[in-house]
């Protein structure tokens, strides 16, 4: 979904192929709350949601990031995409619904204002093992409403490669696998690949290489089915395939592409998966020809997901079932007593990247942001005392605080300090705060907190003391 503009023109002649050539079927359906299916044989389960929990609660915040507002902090405006909702992390928007589902809703608002969800993984290195294959699944119903009441809705199932977080330039090349979009309550699904260069090259950019077809049986609207791409590294030439509810219909190889085009799309640490409900943009406005969503679009309707899961077969092994995106000093969780890079956490929720000190950090954190740093080995030391290199250019009276919890990002912190300017963004500032004693091995996160919603400081390291 990111940047893909002009590929509406293909959907434009697809679309119009599906509405009319191809009739609805109705089918039985299987149960809305399907567990994640069993893991086959040759095969390994690298990692899974089933969303199970409570009604009316958040996602796991251990497994997902919360994608907010209309952009990146510093990527393009509108996702992208020219999409005009919204996105939030209010149970208005997204919330799991007690019988083990995802419900991700589109509304709207009396001004006109439209809002919606989107989350992504915070694991972001699924590929294959070398020589071996990796399957990524999601059983889905796509929001049930059709004609001029759907107008500008747009549901997605994607993976983005690991070197978009902190770039959100770098597209397409890093690659893009759309496993599942749709638009306007067509009874189709989409499959996509972006990779290369932008516009034109080796997957004709903006389109993409894609391909589309309608849901087998019940509409893809009125019914769950279950969307499925794998990354076939056994074979030769290496192959993409998409597939929904167990049926082929779009695949590429990788002797269409060059081979710097190929491994910049597959040679970095791997991917992160996204979930989303956009409303209005390029693709859904290039179908109907005209602007979405309009006054007859309906809201109130959701994407539903069942469940989501990764696989590994073959190679010489299985990607690490571990959520790190990044391989910390030493390979086997982090050092607590030695600097500990901002930029290269486990995962990171908010901020940009950016050049600093003759390295880099994780510039203009704000309220709600996040940093991850799994398995931090303390052994049998206590640390007493929480560091952190930190610099601020916030204007006057924004401020805020670096917070440190163990095992969640809501967890109670286990200590803090307060920063405001510190004269400049590159003006940088070791600053200590006490902290209750840790021992052991511990997930640590690095939480921000602030009563305004501006960017209040940058982070180079963090490290513990005694």
């Amino acid at each position: 979904m990111v940047l893909s503009l002009s590929r509406r023109r293909r959907a434009l002649a697809i679309a119009a192929a599906v509405i009319t050539a191809v009739p609805l079927a109705v089918a039985a359906t299987m149960s809305a709350n399907a567990s994640v299916p069993s893991t086959p044989p040759g095969w390994t389960l690298q990692w899974s949601d089933d969303f199970n929990g409570a009604a009316n609660t958040l996602p796991s915040s251990s497994n997902w990031i919360f994608d907010l507002g209309h952009g990146y902090p510093g990527g393009p405006g509108n996702w992208g995409t020219g999409e005009i909702q919204n996105y939030t992390n209010s149970t208005n928007n997204i919330k799991l619904d007690g019988s083990g589902n995802l419900r991700i809703t589109a509304l709207r608002d009396g001004s006109g204002n439209w809002t919606s969800a989107r989350i992504e993984t915070q694991r972001a290195n699924f590929r294959p093992p070398a020589g071996g294959k990796l399957a990524i699944e999601g059983r889905i119903q796509m929001p049930n409403v059709t004609g001029n009441a759907a107008l500008g809705y747009w549901p997605a199932f994607w993976a983005l490669g690991q070197p978009y977080r902190g770039n959100y330039w770098n597209w397409p090349a890093i690659g893009e696998f759309d496993i599942m979009e749709n638009v306007n309550g067509i009874n189709s699904v989409w499959g996509v690949l972006h990779c290369g260069v932008n516009p034109g090259g080796p997957c004709n950019e903006t389109n993409g290489l894609g391909a589309s077809r309608a849901c087998p049986g019940a509409s893809c609207q009125s019914a769950f089915h279950t969307y499925r791409f794998e990354w076939d590294e056994s074979v030769s030439p290496k192959a993409l395939r998409w597939y929904v509810d167990g049926q082929q219909f779009h695949s590429v190889n990788q002797n269409q592409f060059d081979a710097t085009t190929w491994n910049n799309m597959t040679g970095h640490a791997g991917y992160f998966l996204l979930l989303n409900l956009a409303m209005g943009g390029a693709f859904p406005n290039g179908v109907a020809g005209f602007g979405t969503p309009t006054a007859a679009t309906v809201p109130g309707h959701s994407m539903v997901v069942d469940y989501v899961a990764v696989w590994s077969a073959g190679g010489g092994g299985t990607t690490p079932p571990t959520t790190t995106t990044t391989t910390p000093p030493g390979g086997s969780g982090w050092d607590a007593f030695s600097d500990m890079q901002a930029e290269s956490a486990t995962a990171r929720n908010g901020g940009t990247i950016e050049a600093a000190e003759g390295g880099q950090a994780v510039a203009q954190l704000r309220n709600g942001n996040s940093l991850r740093f799994s398995g931090t080995r303390f052994g049998s030391r206590t640390a007493t005392q929480f560091l952190a290199r930190v610099a601020s250019g916030a204007a006057g009276g924004v401020s805020g605080l670096v917070e440190v919890r163990l095992g969640s990002p809501t967890a109670a912190p286990i200590g803090s300090f307060a920063v405001g300017n510190t004269g400049g963004w590159q003006s940088w500032r070791t600053i200590p705060a006490n902290i209750a004693g840790v021992s052991g091995t511990q997930d640590v996160y690095v939480t921000f907190t602030s009563g305004q919603p501006n960017a209040y400081v940058s982070v180079n390291w963090v490290r513990f003391g005694t």
